[in-house]
């Protein structure tokens, strides 16, 4: 039995691509409020002017009888039982009851034909999106894991546009269209959800979901769907990383081990678990970063770097600072540095002082 908070389950995934415009519902309501306000205009003109018309049933034109007149007649429906008799009441239809007519026709008919326009437009958003996007980065989760995630990646420069989030509430994911992110609502342990998403174009995907199962059918389908791109995935207990790693993640974070080793240097070492956390808030203050070796660099000692180093990345290893064969440093390695947000900050404003 398909679960009803699955849309998948009854007509496909669906795509909110963040909104560029006022959105359709906020347009009729507009229109509405329009519509209405011309019928009390028309209501307060006859009811003034009352004794200019002529009821076929009593002869006399009551209030009820205003709105009765007003409603069929600025909807041309027009049954005749209400007519203007005097002069007065039948140029007051002349001048404004008939451009009140044919303005809340127009109203009525660019009602719908806003509707229609923005349905088709955002169609058509979604087909040139899908087309054209590549390269980009699907997060299968838009929790707390998702948006930490997510904000870290802003920090580092990746753009909104190159974002994809994937997450089975509805409401989740117009927050994530809301805040610039392209979003799927559906469940990212299926293909045709993914598919939706790009991943077999994207250039990473971040499973951020709240179960290890789950994370796990992520990421076979997310590897099934996408031989070469880069998998990030966390999971809740280490002894599901063996398996996540199977299942075709690159990097696998246990997130509850992760914070209970942070909340044990905090308790022994504050100071260090204050570092910690720093490093992990990108543009914070200290933050790491990860770097080519530069030309000039290449043969010179890990000392002459000008940022500290805490590692180096040779042929795939990952050798600390202190290895023997970071004495000299070679062509391809990549440096894992620290950073400090505040010196860049000065170096900008005044080179002298880099």
């Amino acid at each position: 039995m398909p679960n009803v908070r699955d849309p998948e389950a009854v007509q496909g995934p669906l795509v909110l691509l963040p909104s560029a415009r006022t959105g359709p519902l906020r347009a009729v309501a507009q229109r509405i409020v329009l519509a209405v306000v011309l019928l009390f205009a028309v209501v307060a003109v006859v009811y003034a002017d009352r004794g200019g018309y002529r009821d076929g049933g009593d002869g006399t034109v009551s209030l009820l009888d205003a709105f009765y007149y007003a409603s069929v007649t600025i909807s041309t429906t027009g049954y005749g039982d209400i007519t203007p008799v005097s002069d007065g009441a039948r140029l007051v239809n002349i001048v404004f009851i008939t451009p009140v007519r044919v303005l809340f026709l127009i109203v009525l008919v660019g009602t719908t034909l806003e509707v229609l326009a923005e349905r088709t437009r955002d169609d058509w958003r979604k087909a040139r999106w899908r087309t054209r996007v590549r390269d980009h980065i699907v997060v299968a989760g838009y929790g707390t894991k998702g948006r930490s995630a997510i904000k870290t990646l802003l920090s580092t420069g990746v753009s909104r546009e190159s974002i994809v989030v994937v997450d089975p509430d509805p409401r989740v994911v117009a927050e994530a269209a809301e805040a610039g992110f392209v979003g799927v609502v559906g469940d990212a342990t299926r293909s045709s959800v993914l598919r939706q998403a790009a991943v077999h174009r994207a250039r990473e995907v971040v499973v951020a979901s709240a179960r290890d199962d789950t994370a796990v059918l992520v990421t076979l389908t997310a590897r099934q769907l996408n031989p070469h791109a880069g998998i990030q995935a966390s999971v809740r207990e280490s002894e599901n990383v063996p398996l996540l790693r199977q299942s075709g993640a690159d990097h696998v974070v246990t997130s509850s081990e992760a914070a209970g080793r942070l909340l044990g240097v905090t308790t022994s070492q504050p100071n260090v678990g204050q570092v910690i956390e720093d490093l992990l808030d990108q543009g914070s203050g200290l933050d790491l970063a990860e770097r080519e070796v530069g030309p000039d660099e290449v043969g010179g000692p890990l000392g002459a770097v000008l940022e500290p180093v805490l590692a180096v990345v040779r042929d795939g290893r990952l050798l600390p600072f202190d290895h023997a064969a970071c004495a000299s440093l070679a062509a391809g390695d990549r440096l894992i540095i620290v950073r400090s947000k505040r010196r860049a900050g000065a170096s900008a404003a005044d080179p002298a002082t880099a």
